[in-house]
């Protein structure tokens, strides 16, 4: 909106001409987005306990949780309104990436929502069934790869991996199948991260901070070329997207830390998994995202491996799953505040060893 109304005043004053930049809509998106929390996340976290959306402790999981029964949830609400407020203020909404991008978001967004009324109504954590959550992201990841694959050029179904500056190899058909489970795993695997005060908040900080640099450099044709990575017209635009996330995460992370006011829940970190997964096929980093985001990944592969060898053996390979609980768990078990800091620190140094990889290629 500010873009349509300001710029066209640069005729008359040169000073509106900073509402074509990204870097300053983005900076600005993320301010918005910020300041919303601010604002209103009292009030919100007032009238979600006002509802009784509170959280239910699982029975199988630490005990040391059982203190957090009661505590608001679906403060995921939150980081959707504050972003897509900024988006409507700041986003150049001609382009049609930009589209696709807030799609994804709301759909996601809204399954996680229907998970998080399920649990509060039925007084339990379980919500939607397994199978009935999988059916509905695979119904809306299906929807968004299939406009990518219809409306890209040839690049979008080659592969890049970190390190290789040409495309590995053209998958073509076979891209949708893997962009399919690609954005129904990166979602579910934020998911399974979101266990502790503040985990999954902190990790999408530097995840989107990642993705922010990585949308604008894709989007430039200089800097993409000088980098030897695929240039994606129109793609700087996402970068206004991944700035406001990154403020709306920092200010949901203001009530998320431990002793936590309110949880994200299913709407917040369904939302924000599956549109981090569709901004990684968009910009051609769908690899490169994994290694980013790669605590998401040691999480979600903890689940499998503990799953599967308990299936096998029957026995588990650790303590409790996902990984964070684990470390949780035993007569050594770290405090909460420990393990999401030191998950923290590792999620730094996995955003800084991916964006290490554009001049290692």
């Amino acid at each position: 909106m500010f873009l349509e109304f300001f710029y066209p005043l640069t005729k008359f004053l040169t000073v509106f001409n900073v509402f074509q930049y990204i870097t300053f809509r983005g900076a600005y998106a993320a301010l918005t987005t910020l300041l919303l929390c601010f604002l209103f996340g009292q009030p919100l976290i007032k009238k979600l306990a006002a509802l009784k959306f509170r959280q239910t402790i699982r029975a199988d999981g630490p005990a040391t949780h059982l203190a957090k029964e009661g505590t608001p949830t679906m403060g995921g609400v939150m980081i959707i309104l504050s972003v897509t407020v900024s988006m409507l203020l700041w986003q150049n909404f001609h382009n049609s990436r930009v589209w696709v991008t807030m799609i994804a978001f709301l759909l996601f967004g809204l399954i996680g929502f229907v998970d998080d009324y399920l649990k509060i109504k039925g007084h339990n954590a379980d919500g939607l069934s397994p199978k009935g959550k999988l059916i509905m992201q695979f119904i809306a990841a299906s929807g968004i790869v299939g406009y990518l694959f219809i409306t890209g050029d040839e690049r979008t179904t080659l592969l890049y991996l970190p390190f290789f500056k040409d495309p590995i190899v053209d998958m073509g058909y076979l891209w949708i199948p893997f962009a399919i489970l690609l954005v129904v795993g990166e979602s579910n695997a934020v998911n399974l991260s979101d266990g502790l005060d503040g985990l999954a908040s902190g990790l999408l900080i530097f995840v989107f901070i990642t993705l922010a640099i990585l949308t604008y450099l894709s989007g430039r044709q200089d800097y993409s070329a000088y980098l030897g990575i695929p240039y994606i017209p129109g793609a700087g635009e996402l970068t206004v997207f991944c700035l406001a996330a990154v403020g709306a995460c920092v200010g949901h992370l203001w009530y998320n830390m431990s002793p936590a006011e309110v949880f994200m829940g299913d709407v917040g970190s369904l939302s924000l998994g599956g549109v981090i997964a569709v901004l990684s096929l968009v910009i051609k980093k769908e690899i490169l995202m994994l290694v980013a985001g790669g605590v998401f990944v040691l999480e979600a592969a903890s689940v499998i491996i503990q799953v599967v060898f308990y299936k096998w053996k029957k026995r588990r390979v650790f303590r409790m799953a996902p990984l964070h609980h684990h470390y949780e768990q035993g007569e050594n078990g770290l405090p909460e505040t420990k393990i999401v800091i030191r998950f923290w620190i590792v999620g730094g140094l996995f955003a800084i060893i991916a964006l290490s990889t554009l001049k290692i290629q």
